[in-house]
């Protein structure tokens, strides 16, 4: 048990089995699936049969590693841009955002599903990402509180805010989360010298959304960097174990070249793979272990090639 959250409703905490996730969903789909993806949005994905089944393809890649290696599979909505500024680009009106979030967690059951049929665990998580501009707690907790509201409603075991880059906004996420009683991950970013965009560390950033929630966050994760990026980023302390999970970035470029890149920098899975497994080493809570951009089920699963001895 961890932070009062039950190793029974979210058994990546339970410490006695490891976890694949997914990739880089957004930009598998753009450059090995050929679809289009309007503001880089995969949601709206969810509405027609024909985009469903390519996202059920493409978990079905993860659940084989997951298959493979006797792990359990964290099924990710893909959600990251369902929020109201998006979803308002897109055209969609609060109500029709709340369908197509509802939606998308009940393609994620169709995944667990068929997890579950092979006797592999499965946790179902509503993806919360950033959004464009900085914000304090209260109007962090105000503006992604639609969405915790919808993931809260369905299924969904947790929800998870990844690329955040801002710890007030995690605050009101973490915050928003408590009052809807979901229990919630936050997944931050950083830059390539290791610390997030405001400047603050990891380290930092973690212990001020547990100072100011009370430690309501079930766990921490870092996403959207290369495993370059965080050489220096994990001393030592306690607060390594409120670190649960690495989904990490192909590219050793930075976000503002990535956002300027007209290519898809895939890397050298291989390396990736090694750099990443070895995390563990200085990760003592870690189960979850999946890539972000540029990754594809080639990264995962070189990173569980490696993971898999232990």
């Amino acid at each position: 048990m961890l932070n009062g959250i039950d190793g029974r409703r979210l058994p990546q905490l339970a410490g006695d089995q490891m976890f694949v996730t997914d990739g880089g969903l957004e930009t598998d789909l753009v450059f090995h699936h050929g679809v289009e993806l309007a503001c880089f949005a995969a949601f709206p994905l969810v509405q027609h049969p024909d985009t469903r089944e390519v996202l059920r393809r493409y978990y079905a890649g993860y659940l084989d590693i997951a298959r493979r290696h006797g792990a359990g599979f964290v099924v990710e909505a893909p959600t990251w841009r369902a929020n109201p500024d998006w979803a308002a680009r897109l055209g969609f009106s609060p109500s029709q955002l709340d369908v197509l979030n509802r939606q998308a967690i009940e393609l994620a059951e169709e995944v667990r599903a068929a997890a579950a049929s092979d006797g592999i665990t499965a946790v179902v998580s509503g993806c919360i990402g950033p959004r464009e501009r900085a914000m304090t707690a209260d109007e962090a907790q105000d503006y992604h509180a639609p969405q915790v509201a919808s993931f809260a409603a369905t299924t969904a075991d947790l929800v998870t805010a990844v690329t955040i880059n801002d710890a007030a906004e995690a605050v009101g996420i973490v915050r928003a989360a408590a009052a809807a009683d979901v229990p919630v991950a936050v997944s931050f970013t950083v830059e390539t010298d290791g610390r997030l965009a405001t400047g603050q560390s990891l380290r930092a950033a973690v212990e001020q959304v547990d100072a100011d929630t009370g430690a309501r966050a079930a766990y921490f994760m870092v996403n959207c960097a290369h495993p370059t990026h965080l050489a220096t980023t994990f001393d030592d302390g306690q607060w390594l174990r409120r670190v649960v999970g690495v989904r990490l970035n192909a590219s050793t470029r930075s976000h503002a070249e990535l956002d300027e890149a007209e290519d898809l920098d895939e890397g050298d899975p291989d390396d990736f793979g090694t750099r990443t497994a070895a995390l563990r080493e200085r990760l003592p809570a870690a189960t979850v272990f999946g890539g972000c951009c540029g990754t594809d089920a080639r990264h995962v699963a070189s990173i569980w090639r490696r993971l898999a001895p232990h």
